[in-house]
């Protein structure tokens, strides 16, 4: 999958609020009520995540997850990297 333009990257994350592209990541930091909630949303995350062959990194902090995609094998972002943060937005509280 090809590596998408600055200017593609850019008008795909107008569609996706709270996220920023950091150091070449599509990143976003979720935060929840408490920690098993936090570990509920990465296990829901993890589900759509296998569905898509394609794996965040993700860091948990207490009540905090954040998420980091980017498609290593291509070298910056492509459109799995928008397709899974897509899915992972209908989760969002």
């Amino acid at each position: 999958m090809p590596v998408l333009s600055p200017d593609v990257a850019k008008s795909r994350l107008s569609q996706l609020p709270g996220w920023q592209i950091e150091s070449g990541e599509l990143v976003r930091t979720f935060q929840f009520k408490d920690f098993v909630a936090a570990l509920q949303f990465v296990n829901r995350v993890g589900e759509l995540a296998e569905q898509a062959g394609h794996h965040p990194d993700i860091d948990i902090r207490y009540n905090r997850v954040r998420l980091a995609l980017i498609s290593h094998d291509a070298g910056g972002l492509t459109e799995k990297d928008f397709d899974l943060a897509v899915q992972v937005q209908s989760l969002a509280p």
